[in-house]
């Protein structure tokens, strides 16, 4: 499953990123690396971007960067 299709207000542990871009070390530094538990906050209201909360602070991505994270629900 990946982070895009995760439900506001479920959680989810980080399984890996897609290494296919340049994304993946911006999104590491970030905070996002695998075995970090995250919970999806709310989308907005056309879907676009994602707000999520992890290690403590809430972070807003883009659908298409939340489809390269894969992750395993909690």
């Amino acid at each position: 499953m990946t982070l895009d299709l995760v439900q506001a207000g479920s959680a989810a542990e980080l399984v890996d990123i897609d290494p296919c871009n340049g994304l993946r070390t911006r999104l590491m530094e970030m905070g996002l690396t695998p075995g970090t538990h995250l919970s999806v906050v709310r989308h907005a209201p056309l879907g676009d971007p994602i707000e999520i909360k992890v290690r403590g602070y809430r972070l807003s991505i883009r659908k298409q960067e939340a489809a390269l994270i894969r992750c395993r629900p909690l």
